[in-house]
């Protein structure tokens, strides 16, 4: 693991020592359009703002006289060992928060030996992210076009660039309704394009991502919104890579990804932008985990913020956690150093709770460090 890299100068106001820190500094930087686009919830945003609250309704148990001199933070992950059970999320267009993207964050995660998840509408092609991170774990997060031989070609590329795993986005055959988008007019800036489409689709679909409230209308222009669950088995069978099925937030849902042959689950609800007013993500963790009992592996994503929510997460059966905003804040900042910065915060606040709960394995977090009345209100 490299040593991190020196933040920019700052002054005693300015120090960024948690991700609600890295997040003020990185919205001074970022423009009315990218800053509504990557923050901003659908319609009212509760759910938004309910991702982040409700780890605050489970509490700790610390424990006291544990040798806690050494504290392991690593995992295994379908088959690879990362350094720290918290990967980076997927997350689209990372070029408007810094000119190095996509291949600053992947770095990031290089260096800090977790896993990167790169996005179908990606400003970095699969083949520069794997250029950039050639000995980083990625996945790449797939949405269905319906062009299915596009779909198939990004398939094919991801396998050929050394990806490990496909994360199949479930929840967005329509797209939520985010107001900030709509007053905005968010548009991509011309200099700007998705770098996974072959020319010649990018060259006709350049103007409905160029538009005012463009990524609205590319999504309901290109995106599937006949996939269902037997679409999951003509996808497993143009690929050797694991499926994960990534929008889980009910366990029938769960069984049915199971039943369907996904590799894994990740429960998440698009970080708060697709359905408002549904449960908050760890909300939704330890119903799809019981449900599962063991027959796949569980992962999840939306609201993390510090380690404590990291180490609730696992106790509530997560085996690893995604972050996608402290990363876009982390990029806005300072490139990959501020990207590394983000999840360097989040590892030792992690290492942190857990030494305090007593706990010095990852695989040891079990929801014993949660007090009995948030385990048995779940």
């Amino acid at each position: 693991m490299s040593a991190l890299p020196a933040p920019p100068t700052q002054t005693m106001s300015s120090v960024v020592c948690c991700i609600d820190d890295l997040e003020r500094s990185a919205l001074a930087r970022l423009d009315k359009n990218t800053n509504g686009y990557y923050n901003a919830g659908a319609d009212a945003e509760q759910t938004l703002k309910e991702n982040v609250t409700a780890y605050q309704r489970y509490r700790l148990r610390p424990r006291a006289l544990v040798d806690i001199s050494h504290v392991d933070l690593t995992q295994t992950i379908l088959g690879h060992r990362v350094s720290i059970p918290i990967g980076v999320a997927p997350s689209a267009m990372q070029k408007l928060a810094h000119p190095d993207g996509e291949c600053a964050n992947a770095r990031a995660a290089e260096a800090m030996g977790t896993i990167y998840t790169l996005s179908t509408i990606s400003t970095s092609s699969i083949e520069e992210v794997a250029a950039a991170a050639p000995k980083a774990v990625k996945w790449f997060q797939l949405y269905v076009l319906k062009n299915r031989d596009m779909t198939q070609r990004m398939v094919e590329r991801a396998e050929r660039a050394g990806f490990s795993a496909l994360v199949l986005t479930v929840d967005a055959q329509m797209f939520g309704k985010r107001l900030a988008d709509v007053r905005n007019g968010f548009k991509l800036p011309p200099h700007l394009s998705l770098a996974n489409f072959d020319e010649e689709y990018k060259k006709n679909v350049k103007g409905s991502v160029e538009q005012s409230s463009g990524i609205s209308h590319f999504v309901t222009s290109q995106f599937d919104p006949s996939l269902c669950w037997t679409d999951l088995a003509w996808l497993r069978s143009i690929t050797k890579l694991p499926v994960l099925v990534k929008g889980i937030m009910t366990p029938e849902d769960a069984l049915l990804a199971a039943e369907h042959g996904a590799g894994g689950v990740i429960v998440s609800n698009h970080g708060g932008r697709q359905l408002d007013g549904c449960l908050a993500a760890v909300d939704a963790l330890r119903p799809v985990v019981a449900a599962l009992a063991g027959r796949l592996p569980v992962f999840m994503d939306g609201g993390v913020r510090r380690g404590t929510d990291v180490i609730k997460a696992l106790a509530l059966g997560a085996q690893m956690v995604f972050v996608g905003r402290p990363m876009l804040w982390g990029l806005a900042y300072d490139g990959q150093r501020g990207a590394q910065l983000a999840l360097t915060l989040l590892r030792d606040e992690l290492r942190l709770a857990m030494g305090l709960c007593g706990v010095t394995k990852v695989e040891d977090i079990t929801d014993n460090i949660l007090e009995k009345s948030d385990r048995s209100n779940l």
